[in-house]
């Protein structure tokens, strides 16, 4: 290629914009650049999701344990799961009223064919042991279903700046091939291969920057629901040792 004329091919594609931008880049660096506009928008997709489901979690989440602490019995407490599913504490609750229950009829069964008072023998339950460990199950089991997905924004942090490296690398590696081509290192040579390895590394920072800065803020949000966890287990287990013991 004249060198007059590759700088002003150079000239024209630059001056025209990121689109100018764009149109240098070679095969490599345009199969680069797919792989990381994939990661972004399968990142943001999973932004938006775990935004809305995170903030849908901790909104039912009060209200829950707002119905929960007036309520005199699980069943009403029961009566209201449908409309909270959102909320983790659900899945913890529901655990455990199932684990009462069936140390409940267990106890009833066993009454049958004794004689019984009249106002009837008080229900407990057989092992706390084994209700702890019900709802520890199913805390276990509610913090995989919030944390679902998370691990992808993670990914997307590590990952996509390397790639973004590999573009770049690539980019200097053909800028240099051209240098040897053309027998010149003038701007008009070099400038194609730089400019793709910089849109590349560009790239893999802006899939890279907000995966990481919502997977830290996510992960905050999910601490406060797991410590919620904790503590709505605690407080059923002190529910029932008053109640049912």
């Amino acid at each position: 290629m004249i060198p007059g004329l590759a700088l002003l091919q150079s000239t024209t594609a630059f001056s025209s914009g990121i689109t100018g931008y764009f149109k240098n880049v070679g095969p490599v660096g345009a199969v680069v650049l797919a792989i990381l506009v994939l990661f972004s928008l399968m990142s943001w997709a999973i932004i938006i999701y775990k935004g809305a489901s995170l903030r849908r979690a901790h909104s039912q989440s009060d209200t829950f344990l707002q119905v929960f602490r007036k309520s005199s019995k699980f069943s009403e407490v029961n009566s209201v799961c449908a409309q909270l599913k959102a909320s983790p504490l659900v899945g913890v609750f529901q655990a455990g009223y199932m684990e009462v229950n069936q140390q409940v009829r267990g106890q009833g069964a066993k009454q049958e064919g004794k004689e019984k008072d009249a106002a009837g023998p008080k229900p407990t339950v057989r092992s706390l042991d084994a209700l702890s460990r019900a709802l520890a199950r199913a805390a276990t089991v509610e913090s995989t279903r919030i944390e679902r997905r998370l691990s992808f924004l993670a990914t997307t942090a590590t990952v996509t700046p390397f790639i973004g490296l590999f573009g770049t690398v690539w980019g200097i590696m053909s800028a240099f091939a051209d240098i040897g081509r053309m027998g010149s290192a003038n701007l008009a040579v070099v400038a194609p291969g730089i400019s793709e390895a910089l849109i590349t590394t560009a790239m893999g920072l802006l899939a890279a920057i907000p995966a990481a800065v919502f997977y830290n803020f996510f992960s905050s949000r999910i601490r406060v629901l797991g410590s919620m966890l904790d503590d709505f287990a605690m407080e059923f287990l002190n529910i029932v040792e008053r109640n049912f013991t």
